[in-house]
C-alpha cells in the first residue's frame, strides 16, 4: 500500500502573494489522492485559507467558504474525491493569484514509491538563489520516464558543479 503524500504549499515560500509563487503551476504537477495532506504555512496576519466552492472560488468571493483555515499553520488532509478549491480571504489576495485549485483521485492511482522524486533539500541560509527544473509535460505522461529524465538532468547538474 501507497503511502499518503504531505505537500507544502508554495514549498519553502509557503502561502503568500510575495514572491511570485504561481500556485496554480505548483498545484498542476502534483497528483492529488485520498489521504494526503496539505500544508498550508503564512503569517496570520496577513492571510488565512478558505475552502470554497468552484463559482465563488473562479469570481474570488471569499464570503461563503466551505471551511476557514487561520492557524498559520494548517494542515489539511484531503478525504475524499473530487475538485478542491482553496484560496486567501484578504481583500485582493485571490485576486493577486494566491489560489490554487486541485483534483484528488482514489489511492488506488497513486503512483509506486519508486517513480516519487524525494523533496528538495530546503536551501541554506547564505543562498540567495536557486534552480528550480519544471516539467511542461501534460500530467499523465509524469511516470517513471519522467523521474528517469529528472534524474539524469539532476546527475548532470551535479557533474558540471563539481568540476
Amino acid at each position: 500500500m501507497a503511502m499518503a503524500a504531505v505537500y507544502n504549499v508554495g514549498d519553502a515560500a509557503g502561502w503568500t502573494i510575495m514572491g511570485g509563487v504561481d500556485y496554480r503551476k505548483w498545484a498542476d504537477h502534483k497528483d492529488f489522492h485520498v489521504g494526503d495532506t496539505l500544508v498550508f504555512k503564512y503569517s496570520n496576519q496577513y492571510h488565512n485559507v478558505k475552502q470554497m466552492s468552484q463559482k465563488d472560488f473562479l469570481s474570488c468571493n471569499a464570503t461563503s467558504p466551505i471551511a476557514i483555515y487561520a492557524t498559520d499553520s494548517d494542515s489539511i488532509t484531503l478525504k475524499s474525491t473530487g475538485h478542491y478549491y482553496f484560496l486567501c480571504g484578504f481583500p485582493g489576495h485571490c485576486e493577486a493569484g494566491q489560489k490554487f485549485q486541485i483534483l484528488v483521485t482514489p489511492t488506488s492511482l497513486r503512483r509506486t514509491p519508486s517513480t516519487i522524486l524525494p523533496p528538495s533539500p530546503s536551501p541554506s541560509d547564505d543562498e540567495t538563489s536557486t534552480t528550480t527544473f519544471t516539467s511542461t509535460a501534460p500530467p499523465f505522461y509524469s511516470s517513471n520516464f519522467l523521474f528517469v529524465f529528472k534524474f539524469l538532468a539532476f546527475c548532470l547538474v551535479l557533474t558540471v558543479f563539481s568540476f
